[in-house]
């Protein structure tokens, strides 16, 4: 099935559009100058729909060439906060030792509940030689908590270990900058389905920058845009 079908632009400028966008931190109306500049005449409302619609996508047809922890000894859990509304939300992330990402979770609340669905997810589709030995995080009794569930549930090897020292989580909190300096030029997001929609595209586009998925494409940027465009039919 054609993912553009009905579209009045062509596959490849969507895709042009929504990977800069997700990638460089920019307005949606400053896109829409740069690809005026280009001969594409878009209004940027109609980027905001191609945003909404093909980033999930994009993380959903990426995730697996990503989605493989690359050290298995251990792991930097924390949050981050994201106005949605005029309100704080809470994003959840993990990475593992080398920053690599290894996922995310974007919820209202911070507590237990929020971390336990965040450690399932995370660890639902992992191989058991996938699950590292140690989880790094801060000092926030949620995290102890939800993995006490997990492993009640048998979702958690018993034997993975948590560490709750600072300084260990340093790696994650200077990712979390550099996803901050993608997000801020955006100016906000106007509901929970719109920024979850929006962060999937930015967390995919800031994984295959970091070399996640370079063994498919060589870590080459031209490798990359062939990489997505070959996914979509392209």
């Amino acid at each position: 099935m054609n993912p553009f079908h009905g579209r009045h632009f062509q596959g490849p400028i969507i895709l042009w559009a929504v990977r800069w966008y997700c990638k460089y931190g920019i307005s949606y109306r400053e896109l829409q100058e740069m690809l005026a500049e280009r001969g594409v005449n878009v209004d940027h409302t109609t980027i905001y729909r191609w945003v909404q619609h093909y980033a999930p996508e994009m993380e959903k047809r990426l995730r697996w060439y990503w989605h493989h922890p690359t050290d298995l000894r251990s792991w930097c859990l924390d949050e981050t906060y994201v106005k949605v509304s005029g309100k704080w939300f809470y994003l959840y992330r993990a990475t593992d030792n080398r920053g690599h990402t290894l996922d995310f979770y974007l919820s209202p609340r911070r507590n237990t509940q929020a971390a336990y669905r965040f450690l399932r997810k995370t660890l639902k589709p992992l191989k058991a030689w996938e699950i590292p030995k140690v989880i790094n995080t801060d000092k926030a009794p949620t995290y102890a908590k939800a993995l006490v569930w997990l492993k009640q549930e048998g979702k958690c090897p018993p034997d993975v270990e948590q560490r709750q020292v600072k300084y260990l989580n340093n790696a994650i909190e200077c990712d979390h900058g550099k996803l901050k300096r993608i997000i801020n030029p955006m100016l906000g997001f106007k509901s929970r389905k719109t920024a979850y929609a929006t962060i999937k595209g930015i967390e995919t586009l800031r994984a295959l920058r970091k070399g996640q998925a370079a063994s498919w494409y060589y870590g080459h940027p031209q490798g990359e845009v062939r990489l997505v465009n070959r996914l979509f039919g392209l």
